[in-house]
């Protein structure tokens, strides 16, 4: 049974806890500051202190002894009650090892440990000493805790549908000159594992974990890394780790906590953790201990107090009372050891990295990064998903479109897109024979919007359009458990063509439509290429099928559905037709081509790093010609104001039957070219398609 830190009994006074701390340097100052203070509240005694660099002259008490390591302190017969440990990283277990061993109760900093079996080690030292054991995670002592756990029990934000942390923090290159360990991976062959995720924003993993219920090993049940530096280090200081969970029943099962983390971020701000739910979101700050609380009625902020680890450790009987124990925590050390297992960490290229400052105090900032930071975490996708132009691919190597030799476009089969926003293939990205980058995926405004392909929001009442959905009886768009996804069977994949057999799945993945779709591509001039979509939807399930939109279950123009071109930040963006002009003119309007010309956010596409441009903020400039499908006057439906695309409206205010033998089928056609294009230029481009065919 685990003893208390105080005696209670009646005949004996209850004497104050004896306390001794290990590491008085870096962090250590904060503990002392601590000690100073509970010490002078009369809740504790520190007895004793061991450093091999002894603290500054007059800066402990009077009576509390040194000495040069917990090995000496616990031979001297000190006889602590609790030892607090704020050493470097690899000596963590050891010491911990150590104070249990003498009888003591341990307060262990974070990273508790350096991998799975010291955790493992540490766990049964303290089961078998009768000791308790806390992790120096603060912000799990924040009572905003509980009060988020309410909230969400109570379904005041609906139902879960994931959990992101998200730090933006910069460190400069005195930091990783702090220490022999910092920014190592190992030390002489004994494993550190500093970095962002285990060690400088630890906090924001282990606060994300604890309020996705997953606090033990067996609480998790996949960890991905993906994992970079800027930093001439050997850890990662920008990252992305999702942690799949196997507790509790999310929106689409059990919750998912993305964790994108950086050290190279222009400026810094406060780590936040968010729980994102079909009514509302609820936003913590957890250095700050603060809450934004997110409905339908508004946002309300609300502030909290903290308990202190070491007072609450000191007032423990159980392991139970304590707020970070050992084995709360065995789920972030699943993060640490995925870690610890994974490949170094990939360099970011210089191209992509600014240093501001001078010496010591330079810092790396990663080109676009809060950007990349927000869309990870709320996409609950990767770097490498994302395709920030620095990342390691993500999955197996997309199939290429080209052009006399040229890549075009890379072939996604929408795999790795998270389940509410409806898995499907895709193009993306889409580049113009100069190599500006004219779609966009995964955008922060809409993470469900996917490049350019076929998507719709209602077959016969399954969203494959992603999001939210819009329902004739709510007048609104709500989340529902409604996602499908579209799997590909079958490829033929030649040059200038490709041959897909497509299935739409339902929620339950049963089939509800086959699709059968192609792709074809070819030059038209030196400056300018053909995409052309050809798609036919046919029923599934023996039965006729509804394809219908937002705007056909009651959304006043709101009709998109069918095919659908996702683009990038454009500036100046000039749209038109043969008779209007301008988002409004356009928009809902049937007319044989839509055009869109602008200059593309270089940012965006990233066009400098391939071409050398020593100025990407420049942008790049390209035309889109949108040619309207034969088989329908399908309207066309457009957005710029909000964000920026253009589709094919299959269902503008009617839904569409598909039966069985009797399939809908569109085609699609898009001239992707480099400048500025005007009527007449258009005009003679497409006369020439005539001529080609």
């Amino acid at each position: 049974m685990t003893q208390p830190l105080t005696t209670t009994a009646p005949e004996v006074h209850s004497r104050l806890p004896r306390v001794a701390l290990v590491g008085v340097h870096g962090f250590g100052e904060r503990h002392l500051a601590n000690l100073d203070r509970l010490t002078a509240a009369g809740t504790l005694e520190l007895v004793a202190v061991a450093d091999p660099r002894p603290p500054a002259e007059g800066k402990l008490a009077p009576g509390v002894e040194v000495f040069p390591s917990l090995d000496d302190l616990l031979a001297a017969g000190t006889a602590p009650d609790a030892v607090i440990i704020s050493t470097p990283i690899q000596t963590h277990a050891p010491l911990a090892l150590a104070a249990l061993k003498a009888g003591a109760h341990v307060y262990l900093e974070k990273p508790p440990v350096a991998s799975m079996a010291q955790y493992q080690d540490v766990m049964a030292a303290a089961a078998s000493a009768g000791r308790l054991v806390q992790v120096g995670f603060q912000s799990l002592g924040s009572e905003a805790l509980p009060a988020i756990d309410a909230l969400v029990a109570s379904g005041g934000i609906g139902e879960v549908r994931g959990i992101s942390a998200t730090g933006l923090w910069l460190r400069n290159r005195a930091y990783f000159k702090r220490s022999r360990w910092a920014g190592k991976r190992s030390l002489n062959g004994t494993d550190v594992v500093d970095g962002v995720v285990t060690n400088a924003l630890a906090h924001a993993v282990a606060t994300g974990l604890r309020l996705a219920g997953a606090r033990t090993v067996s609480d998790v049940a996949s960890v991905e890394t993906d994992l970079y530096r800027a930093n001439d280090t050997e850890s990662d200081d920008t990252s992305v780790v999702r942690v799949r969970t196997s507790r509790g029943d999310g929106f689409s099962g059990a919750p998912v906590v993305t964790c994108a983390l950086t050290l190279c971020a222009p400026a810094q701000s406060a780590p936040t953790v968010t729980i994102y739910g079909t009514s509302g979101q609820v936003t913590l700050f957890y250095t700050e201990d603060r809450v934004d609380f997110t409905t339908a009625d508004g946002t309300r902020s609300q502030s909290f107090g903290r308990t202190d680890l070491l007072e609450n450790l000191l007032s423990a009987r159980t392991e139970e009372d304590l707020l970070s124990p050992l084995s709360g925590v065995g789920a972030y050390v699943s993060v640490l050891e995925a870690i610890r297992t994974a490949e170094p960490p990939r360099q970011i290229h210089p191209d992509f990295v600014t240093w501001e400052g001078e010496g010591d105090d330079a810092h790396p900032v990663v080109h676009g990064i809060e950007s990349l930071i927000r869309r990870a975490a709320l996409g609950q996708a990767t770097f490498a998903e994302l395709g920030a132009p620095w990342a390691a691919s993500a999955g197996p190597v997309p199939d290429t479109l080209e052009v006399n030799g040229t890549p075009v476009a890379a072939v996604h089969d929408g795999t790795l897109i998270r389940p509410t926003s409806s898995p499907r293939p895709y193009l993306h990205p889409v580049r113009t024979l100069a190599g500006t980058i004219v779609t966009d995926h995964i955008p922060e405004d809409h993470v469900w919007h996917l490049g350019a392909g076929v998507a719709l929001q209602d077959v016969d009442g399954i969203n494959f359009w992603g999001g939210r959905t819009y329902t004739r009886d709510a007048g609104a768009y709500v989340w529902r458990k409604d996602h499908g996804m579209i799997v590909t069977d079958s490829v033929e994949h030649t040059d200038g063509q490709r041959r897909e057999q497509l299935s739409w799945l339902g929620p339950d993945r049963s089939p509800v439509l086959r699709e059968q779709r192609q792709w074809r591509w070819s030059a038209v001039g030196d400056s300018a290429w053909k995409l052309a979509l050809d798609f036919t939807l046919d029923s599934a399930t023996g039965r006729p099928v509804l394809l219908g939109s937002p705007g056909s279950n009651g959304r006043p123009q709101g009709g998109y559905g069918g095919f659908f071109w996702r683009l990038p930040k454009v500036g100046d963006a000039t749209i038109w037709t043969p008779d209007a002009r301008g988002e409004d003119a356009v928009h809902g309007s049937v007319s044989p081509w839509l055009a869109w010309s602008g200059t593309f956010d270089a940012g965006t596409a990233n066009p400098a790093h391939v071409t050398g441009d020593p100025d990407p903020g420049l942008g790049h400039p390209a035309t889109l010609v949108f040619l309207a499908s034969p088989q329908a006057p399908d309207p066309w439906f457009v957005r710029h104001e909000g964000y920026p695309g253009v589709g094919l409206s299959l269902a503008w205010d009617a839904p569409v039957t598909t039966e069985p033998g009797h399939p809908v089928q569109r085609t699609a056609t898009i001239l992707i070219t480099d400048g500025f294009l005007a009527t007449q230029d258009i005009e003679r481009l497409i006369s020439t398609l005539g001529e080609q065919a």
